[in-house]
């Protein structure tokens, strides 16, 4: 680690509070005039820090960047052995990470950004990705499982962020199947995750988890196209400056206690509890066929149990679904 890297964690670790350069430096076993150039490189960076006169220097409480050292001070579990990369801009996590992934990068490795110039979703859809409101990240695995299985990564994603979101910003939030976090109705959280087959073994090389969590709503709003389907956890209401950052940490800790355990399917339980169909019924689009059924349960293996009019049961693995409004609902 850098100097500036490890002046930034001690600041993290006591946000708020003021830590004297000189004890910086003796724990960092350099000179005072290094933690000065260090700090003085994070401030142009874009951090909050205030320097006092014989009290040292503070990270502020509202010093929101997205950071690696923040990050991880959110970590637990399984997930402190993740490695993070943070960076302020890029295409996608998801492209980023799949490169990255074909040249042999290991499981655990974290791409995050503070902004996605052409951030990714389901079925080549665009995701607005503004710079400062979201939490746009990507995680890569190298699970030992089949093709077929590569669903429960996501099940297991969304109970994840859901449980996440509650723990850092105690706010509770429904999962929309299979892979949309809903907040008051709104879509808030989108995952995707992409895998790459192993042919060979009939196993996966490798899958990147994506995952995007709408945190403000921008100030200019949401595209025209999104306004009334989309919406964001804090809105425009102040929010905490590191609450990205915890998101972050939070939501891959759970994962990870999660992933370290997939085929016990523990986080299974969540996910029914926080269903928003569950009991619903919702239009089922399966390519350009749609069907109004009944949802019933969320399968072991991920799939939706649903009921069509006439009595039917069957198990949806893929597609979509629309839940419909509860006022006027007949069966």
């Amino acid at each position: 680690m850098t100097i500036k890297s490890e002046v930034l964690r001690l600041l993290e670790n006591n946000r708020g509070q003021y830590y004297s350069g000189s004890r910086i430096a003796g724990e960092l076993y350099v000179s005072r005039n290094s933690v000065w150039k260090a700090v003085r490189s994070l401030q142009k960076d874009g951090h909050q820090i205030r320097a006092v006169t014989n009290k040292g220097y503070c990270l502020l409480e509202e010093d929101g960047m997205l950071t690696k050292e923040s990050i991880e001070k959110y970590l637990t579990g399984e997930a402190k052995n993740l490695t993070v990369q943070v960076f302020p801009e890029v295409t996608s996590t998801n492209t980023l990470l799949k490169q990255m992934a074909e040249k042999g990068a290991p499981e655990g490795l974290v791409i995050a950004a503070n902004r996605q110039t052409a951030g990714k979703g389901r079925s080549g859809r665009a995701f607005q990705s503004p710079p400062d409101t979201g939490i746009y990240f990507s995680l890569l695995l190298r699970p030992d499982c089949s093709q077929k299985d590569a669903l429960m990564i996501t099940v297991c994603a969304a109970a994840a962020v859901s449980e996440g979101i509650s723990r850092a910003a105690g706010l509770e939030t429904e999962i929309k199947w299979v892979n949309d976090v809903l907040l008051d109705g709104k879509k808030i959280c989108g995952i995707l995750t992409e895998a790459s087959v192993d042919f060979e073994s009939g196993g996966l090389a490798y899958a990147v988890l994506g995952i995007g969590v709408n945190v403000k709503e921008p100030e200019e709003g949401f595209s025209k196209e999104l306004q009334g389907i989309v919406g964001s956890l804090f809105g425009r209401k102040p929010c905490s400056g590191d609450m990205r950052n915890r998101l972050i940490g939070e939501i891959l800790s759970i994962f990870m206690g999660y992933y370290g355990r997939l085929s016990e399917k523990a986080y299974l339980k969540t996910y029914r509890e926080r269903s928003a169909v569950i009991g619903r019924e919702v239009e089922a689009w399966s390519g350009k066929e749609k069907e109004l059924v009944r949802v019933l349960d969320i399968e072991e293996d991920g799939g939706l149990l649903v009921e069509s009019a006439d009595g039917e049961k069957k198990t949806l693995h893929s597609g979509e679904i629309r839940i419909r409004a509860k006022e006027g609902e007949s069966w």
